[in-house]
């Protein structure tokens, strides 16, 4: 039996707002808020006493979501520095297909982005660049040259 479909991707942040504001700005759309507690939520992170807020935003072509986590308890644990390298081992980054990644990289300022490196052009068919956003993760941001 093969896998039906990725269901979403999640990232642990301190600042549940801001982390919102971030992909809102981006583009993406919030479904839905809520709470995350119980048994079932010990058993499946292996963590005792789980209590978080999450919120669960998807693209806005319904194919991918995101899910996002405020550890309320346990305390959320530090991997590390905030601004850890690209070439880091595990997940390092969310890709997102934009339509103008200039202006994408504009509107995402504001919100804590900085750029990792610089806009980059692949063999002359996508602009590509990374993002760091708020709590340190990287967003890569890919625009098809037509």
């Amino acid at each position: 039996m093969a896998i039906q479909r990725m269901d979403n991707v999640g990232i642990v942040v301190e600042d549940l707002g801001a982390a919102v504001a971030f992909f809102v700005e981006l583009g993406m759309e919030l479904e839905g808020r809520g709470e995350v507690e119980g048994h079932f939520a010990d058993q499946c992170t292996g963590l005792d006493g789980v209590h978080c807020e999450i919120a669960m935003l998807r693209t806005p072509d319904g194919h991918s979501r995101l899910e996002l986590a405020k550890y309320r308890s346990p305390a959320a644990a530090s991997g590390g520095p905030r601004n850890r390298p690209h070439n880091i081992l595990g997940t390092h980054r969310v890709m997102f297909a934009v339509d103008d990644i200039e202006d994408t990289v504009a509107r995402m300022r504001p919100h804590g982005a900085e750029l990792v490196g610089e806009i980059a052009r692949f063999e002359g068919s996508y602009l590509l660049c990374y993002l760091r956003g708020p709590e340190g993760f990287i967003v890569g941001l890919a625009e098809q040259l037509r």
